[in-house]
């Protein structure tokens, strides 16, 4: 008879529950994550917009938001076949609109206790150091903070031998190229979401292929 140990059965049970297949969506929050998203789910992929928990980022196929606008360095690491789309927005709009969602997010994202989990405030905080109430309304701090990251996201793709995509969502042939970069026949193209500010389009979308960013309203992420 064989005998086996819990810990020889679970680990290949953990390396059927990650995803062969990864794609993480680069651009910063207000460049369209929740648009490119909604296609993503239309298209067939198990997506997550934002990731708090280890076993949805192990199981999801398309990942946009945070942590990934930040941890793209650690994530491949992680995921070494993983493919990239970095998403661009004309500047003007992205600033309109990041100030927008800054100044909503600001007391639960600046406070030392509570707020928001951990590694959310941490990448913000990271992505748009300093962060404070002045400097999220400062379009000369955001402009360098948005030229910052895509210089180094733009670095970073062509240090790796992994496919990408640059696309901005304004551009006509854009939802042509995300296709075909996915492998996927074309639908119906990018829905535009969360217009005039809102943030909430993403929790009204129903689908089997949704993942839970949490469990249970709880994060195991840092």
């Amino acid at each position: 008879m064989i005998l086996f140990s819990l810990s020889q059965l679970i680990r290949p049970l953990k390396r059927c529950l990650i995803s062969s297949q990864k794609i993480f969506v680069l651009g910063l929050p207000r460049t369209g994550t929740t648009s490119v998203c909604a296609a993503a789910l239309a298209l067939g992929f198990k997506t997550a917009h934002t990731v708090y928990i280890q076993s949805t980022l192990d199981s999801a196929e398309f990942v946009a938001d945070t942590p990934v606008f930040n941890d793209y360095e650690a994530l491949l690491q992680q995921y070494p076949t993983a493919k990239f789309i970095y998403l661009e927005r004309d500047l003007a709009d992205w600033l309109s609109s990041i100030k927008v969602l800054l100044t909503r997010m600001a007391d639960r994202l600046l406070t030392e206790h509570g707020g928001f989990f951990p590694s959310l405030k941490r990448c913000y905080g990271e992505v748009f150091n300093p962060l404070n109430k002045q400097t999220m309304l400062d379009d000369a701090h955001l402009t360098h903070c948005y030229l910052s990251h895509k210089a180094k996201v733009m670095d970073f793709l062509q240090r790796i031998d992994n496919q990408h995509l640059v696309i901005n969502l304004s551009d006509d042939n854009s939802y042509q190229q995300f296709c075909s970069f996915l492998g996927k026949q074309e639908k119906e193209g990018f829905e535009q979401l969360n217009v005039n500010g809102k943030v909430t389009a993403w929790k009204q979308i129903k689908s089997p292929l949704k993942l839970d960013s949490t469990r249970n309203g709880k994060a195991d992420l840092k």
